[in-house]
């Protein structure tokens, strides 16, 4: 049961949001082999002012053995 969290600048639309979370779920089923009924996705919008606080410290720094895929950036 696969739940994907993503955590964004706001600014994306309704549109792009749906494309991103219809291709997760996608690659989720294919390559994890769970079906589309066990996967959810979320998104949540961070002000940029924000980030540090709310993500990069918690979710990114604390969280780096976690990591599959690190960002290309540091503050």
């Amino acid at each position: 049961m696969p739940h994907v969290i993503i955590k964004l600048w706001p600014g994306q639309s309704e549109q792009k949001k749906l494309r991103l979370a219809e291709a997760i779920t996608e690659n989720v089923t294919t390559i994890l082999g769970y079906g589309n009924d066990a996967v959810s996705i979320s998104f949540e919008e961070v002000q940029p002012p924000d980030w540090h606080n709310q993500v990069y410290l918690p979710d990114i720094v604390q969280k780096e053995s976690h990591l599959y895929k690190k960002p290309g950036y540091s503050m």
